[in-house]
Order: structure tokens, then C-alpha cells, then sequence
């Protein structure tokens, strides 16, 4: 852990440029981008939420989706209520953890972009009402589901986008160092790219595994 901040300066910094705000910001544009807009897009729903309907009422009155404004003290979908404090740890335990995965992949490709992106918008997004109201505002009442709110879903579909990726993907047992290169006469050959890290896959005979992050490919 106390060595994180170091790998994420030699690897941003691994094209042997010299690192900037700006070459970092181009470096993880995916994430920056879709977490803010994820932001901004959670707490404008919110404030429209707030200032246009007031607490308790829906609009319509019936259907399947409804705007409700509710106060949510707990975590997602209106679990664990009362419990606002404890979850504004989590929440910065949770994204510090996104950080950490995202950060210690050698090339995170765009998949893995979008779901932390998703996850650390929509995380920031709730944690931003926790700490300033003491409650989460939820509108979005669809059917007999517990009202939502933007963040939550973005938190949800890119939690659901991480699982899925490493369900693709687990690590290699083996240590040694799998060739790089390809040549005519050499018993590798491609077998695409890695849905972790995007890196080149390589077939040997435990099966195809990753060049950079030694993870394996499940068929």
C-alpha cells in the first residue's frame, strides 16, 4: 500500500515522458470523463429532484416508473437505513479499492475504464450528499424496486461490468516470463487481447495467458 503512489507515477510515467497533469489527465481520460459525467448528471437529477417535487410526493401518482422523492440513510435500493456514517467509510474505502485495481493493472483497457469510471462517479456522487445533507436523495421508483437514484445504478452497472471482466480472466500460476515477440519457428502465437489489461494473449500449453498482467483466459 505505501508503495501505490509510486506505481501509479511509473506507470503513468512509463513511456519515459515526462509527467504532467495534463499527459496524466490524457493517460486516464476514460475514467475522468465518465466519472464526472456520471457526477454531474447524479447531482443535476438530484437538485431537480429537490427543488421541483416535494419530499414524499411521486409524479405520476400511479405507473410502473415514477419520480419519488424519497431520503435514503442507507446504502443502494434502501438497505441498511440509519447507517449514514458507516457508509461514508465505506464509500471511501471503496473507491480508494477501485483506485488500487485500476491503477495496478499494466494497461487497463477500455472496459475496465468504464466500470471504474461508473463506480468512483456514482460513488462520489452519493458520498457528496452524505456528507452535506446527512441522506442520499432516491427518485427513480420503477415497479416494485426500491427507489434509486443515478448514482446507484451507475454503481451497479459498472460493478456488474468489473465482475464480469474478471470472470473472463484468472491468474496464471506460472512465473516464468512468456516471450513477447512472435516468430515463425516460436511455439506462441496471439490469441487476441486481454480483457483486463488489453495486453497481447499468448498460447502456450497451459492455455492462453497474458503477456503483461500473467492473467489466463477462460474458454
Amino acid at each position: 500500500m505505501r508503495d501505490f503512489p509510486k506505481k501509479i507515477i511509473a506507470k503513468t510515467n512509463s513511456s519515459g515522458e515526462k509527467l504532467t497533469p495534463i499527459s496524466f489527465l490524457v493517460s486516464h481520460a476514460t475514467v475522468l470523463q465518465l466519472a464526472l459525467l456520471v457526477f454531474v448528471l447524479d447531482q443535476f437529477t438530484k437538485y431537480v429532484v429537490r427543488e421541483s417535487l416535494p419530499y414524499r410526493y411521486s409524479f405520476p401518482d400511479q405507473g410502473f416508473l415514477r419520480f419519488t422523492h424519497t431520503h435514503n440513510t442507507g446504502s443502494a435500493f434502501g438497505i441498511l437505513q440509519g447507517q449514514n456514517f458507516p457508509l461514508i467509510f465505506v464509500a471511501i474505502i471503496g473507491i480508494m479499492v477501485l483506485l488500487i485495481i485500476y491503477f495496478t493493472q499494466p494497461k487497463p483497457n477500455k472496459w475496465l475504464s468504464v466500470s471504474i469510471g461508473l463506480q468512483i462517479g456514482g460513488a462520489i456522487g452519493n458520498l457528496c450528499d452524505r456528507l452535506h445533507q446527512g441522506w442520499v436523495t432516491d427518485f427513480l421508483d420503477v415497479g416494485p424496486w426500491p427507489v434509486f437514484n443515478i448514482a446507484d445504478s451507475s454503481i451497479v452497472v459498472g460493478l456488474i461490468l468489473l465482475c464480469w471482466l474478471f470472470m473472463r480472466a484468472s491468474p496464471n500460476v506460472s512465473e516464468e516470463k512468456i516471450p513477447p515477440a512472435q516468430h515463425d519457428g516460436d511455439n506462441f502465437k496471439s490469441t487476441g487481447h486481454c480483457t483486463l489489461c488489453d495486453a497481447e494473449m499468448i498460447v502456450t500449453a497451459d492455455g492462453s495467458i497474458c503477456n503483461e498482467c500473467r492473467s489466463q483466459s477462460r474458454c
